[in-house]
């Protein structure tokens, strides 16, 4: 299967196409997420688990381990602007039409609270139809285990057709 979703990358929406066969199936989410970390290394390095994703929207959720923590011992902010855009990438890409690609040109990030404990990551974005060249908004919230939001994320993404 997975050789099946490398074949089609350049034709199809991969991160739909992806979500969508692997989802469903026994610790196929777990799949997706590393999947979506072999395509973007850096990623991975926060060990973060694509929950949900639809059509603009995505849910991510991290646990508090030692290797995202920093001095004070709470989840390092570079750890949570990772997570701000793995959720809202994930959320933008599945959302986009087969022909269409995007980057992000911009990223705002508000620290409200210290990030402890396991947290979860919301994303939500318009649905683009079309491939038109633009720029989209991609608004992410983390929240801890308690529902009280810790961080706001703003992603500014250039949406545009792909290369032929």
């Amino acid at each position: 299967m997975l050789a099946t979703l490398l074949a089609d990358r350049g034709k199809q929406n991969f991160v739909r196409m992806a979500w969508d066969r692997l989802h469903a199936l026994p610790g196929g989410s777990r799949a997706f997420s590393r999947l979506i970390g072999l395509a973007a290394p850096y990623t991975s390095t926060i060990h973060a688990h694509v929950e949900r994703v639809e059509p603009g929207r995505a849910e991510v959720t991290m646990s508090d381990r030692r290797d995202v923590r920093n001095h004070i011992d709470c989840i390092h902010a570079v750890a949570l602007a990772n997570l701000v855009e793995l959720t809202g990438n994930t959320a933008l890409a599945y959302s986009l039409p087969d022909d269409a690609r995007f980057i992000v040109s911009k990223m705002n990030v508000e620290y409200l609270a210290k990030a402890r404990g396991p947290i979860r990551a919301i994303a939500t974005c318009d649905v683009p139809d079309t491939s038109e060249r633009r720029e989209l908004e991609v608004l992410v919230r983390i929240e801890n285990a308690e529902g009280k939001e810790v961080t706001r994320g703003t992603l500014f993404s250039l949406v545009g057709p792909k290369k032929q």
